[in-house]
């Protein structure tokens, strides 16, 4: 399969958020720091939402996580080769259980074991897959992109938009 095929959504394109420790506004793009939901500690992957709400409602499962000061930043956002989670065809034609992506993963993670949302990741990438758009658990009218690659020949391009100071 390729980014032409129907599998992958057409480019997605458009500002994204990010919520960050100011400390590490240099690293904003470097992608995770350790492990998430779709990526073991050692898989970059930029973790994206569609909305500043959508950041919010991510970041309910992080709270105890995260620094108690974040920064939210906008991104500039080009990506082909993305697979659309919300789209029952797509994931019924890659053989992903919307439910292996949903389920809770850091009790799995903790304990040495591989969370079913890992799976969906490498079922991903063996189709070709740049990344994901992923429904919101919390709120099902928001969704977020997962990049598993990026600012690399034949990946989704991420630019950071500058704000006045």
């Amino acid at each position: 399969m390729n980014s032409a095929d129907p599998l992958f959504t057409p480019v997605v394109r458009g500002t994204f958020h990010r919520a960050i420790d100011p400390r590490f506004h240099r690293f904003a793009i470097a992608g995770s720091r350790a492990a998430g939901r779709y990526s073991r500690a050692d898989e970059p992957t930029l973790y994206l939402s569609s909305s500043v709400e959508g950041v919010d409602a991510a970041l309910i499962a992080h709270r105890d996580t995260r620094a108690s000061a974040l920064e939210i930043i906008e991104l500039d956002v080009e990506a082909a080769g993305i697979v659309d989670l919300r789209d029952p065809d797509a994931r019924s034609r890659i053989g992903i259980d919307l439910a292996d992506a949903m389920a809770p993963w850091q009790q799995d993670a903790e304990a040495g074991g591989t969370p079913a949302s890992w799976s969906v990741r490498d079922r991903l990438v063996e189709v070709g897959a740049t990344g994901l758009i992923d429904p919101s658990r919390r709120r099902p009218d928001l969704w977020h992109l997962v990049l598993f690659r990026w600012n690399e020949p034949s990946a989704p391009t991420v630019r950071i938009r500058e704000r006045d100071r």
